[in-house]
C-alpha cells in the first residue's frame, strides 16, 4: 500500500500536480476590426490573439508585429470557437455577435473615436485596464508622450497654416484627431467647420495655406481619382506639401497619431 501510494504521489508530481489543478493558460484576446489589432499587438504582445484579416495591411501600423499571429473573421462562429476573454474593437462587429458575446461575459472594449490627445491616453487606459497591461499602458502613453515633445514647434516660432487633405477631396476641422495632430506641430488648421467634410477644388485653390498635408496618398488603389489628386490641387501644393501623412499613422485613434505629428516637425 505505501509503495502504491509512493509512486501515485510521485506520477502526481511528475505530470504536474491533481488531475483536479486548475491549468493556467494565456488571456485571449480577439480584435474584431484593424484598430483593435494595434491595441491588441502593443497592450497584450503575450496573450493568445485572434486578430482581423486586415491586421497585416500597409494601413496597419503594426502590421510586422502581426506576422505569426491567427486571423479570423469577426464572426458569432468564430469568436465561439475562439472562446475570447476580452474583445477589442473599435467600429467591427455587428449588434448579434456583441449581445452573445455580453451575454458570455466576455469583456468587451470599443475604443472611442478620440478628437484631442486625450483620448487617445484615456483609449489606451481602458484597453490596458482590461487586458490587465498596466505597465504596457503607461510605457505606450510615455512614448507618445515622448514624441508630442519632439514634435513640438520652438516657444517663438510662428505658427503657420496648413490644410488637411485626403486623395478622395475630404479635409478635417475642429473635433478631429487630424486637427490636434496639426496643433501639436504647430499648424493653425485653415478648416474652422467641425469633423470631416468634402471639399472643392476651387475652394483649394482660393485658400492658398502655407502648407498641405496630405492623408492617404499611398494607397496606390484608393481614390486614384479622387478630387485630391486633381492637377489644379497638385499645382497648388507643389513646393508646399508638409507632409505625406501614411494611411497607417491615420487609420486609428491611437498613440501612432504622435508619430503624425513627428513627420510635420518644422513646419510650423
Amino acid at each position: 500500500m505505501r509503495l502504491a501510494t509512493t509512486v501515485l504521489a510521485l506520477a502526481l508530481t511528475i505530470a504536474g500536480g491533481p488531475a483536479t489543478a486548475v491549468e493556467t493558460r494565456p488571456l485571449r484576446v480577439m480584435s474584431l476590426d484593424q484598430c483593435g489589432d494595434q491595441y491588441a499587438l502593443a497592450l497584450a504582445p503575450d496573450a493568445e490573439l485572434a486578430l482581423s484579416p486586415r491586421a497585416d495591411d500597409p494601413d496597419s501600423w503594426m502590421r510586422e508585429a502581426a506576422a505569426g499571429h491567427r486571423r479570423i473573421r469577426p464572426t458569432l462562429e468564430a469568436a465561439i470557437g475562439f472562446q475570447p476573454d476580452v474583445v477589442l474593437r473599435y467600429w467591427g462587429g455587428d449588434a448579434r455577435l456583441l449581445a452573445r458575446l455580453e451575454a458570455d461575459g466576455v469583456r468587451i472594449v470599443t475604443i472611442a473615436d478620440a478628437t484631442d490627445f486625450d483620448g487617445v491616453r484615456e483609449n489606451i487606459r481602458t484597453a490596458a485596464r482590461a487586458l490587465d497591461a498596466g505597465a504596457w499602458g503607461d510605457m505606450l502613453i510615455a512614448r507618445m508622450d515622448a514624441r508630442l515633445r519632439e514634435a513640438a514647434p520652438a516657444p517663438d516660432a510662428v505658427k503657420r497654416s496648413a490644410l488637411y487633405l485626403t486623395a478622395g477631396g475630404f479635409t478635417a476641422g475642429r473635433g478631429a484627431l487630424v486637427d490636434a495632430i496639426l496643433a501639436a506641430a504647430g499648424l493653425a488648421n485653415v478648416v474652422k467647420a467641425p469633423g470631416f467634410a468634402p471639399v472643392s477644388v476651387e475652394r483649394i485653390v482660393m485658400w492658398r495655406p502655407a502648407w498641405f498635408v496630405l492623408g492617404f496618398f499611398d494607397q496606390p488603389r484608393g481614390d486614384w481619382r479622387g478630387p485630391g489628386r486633381h492637377p489644379a490641387i497638385m499645382r497648388a501644393a507643389q513646393g508646399r506639401i508638409a507632409a505625406r501623412l501614411p494611411a497607417a499613422s491615420l487609420t486609428c485613434p491611437a498613440w501612432f497619431a504622435a508619430d503624425a505629428a513627428v513627420m510635420l516637425k518644422g513646419r510650423g
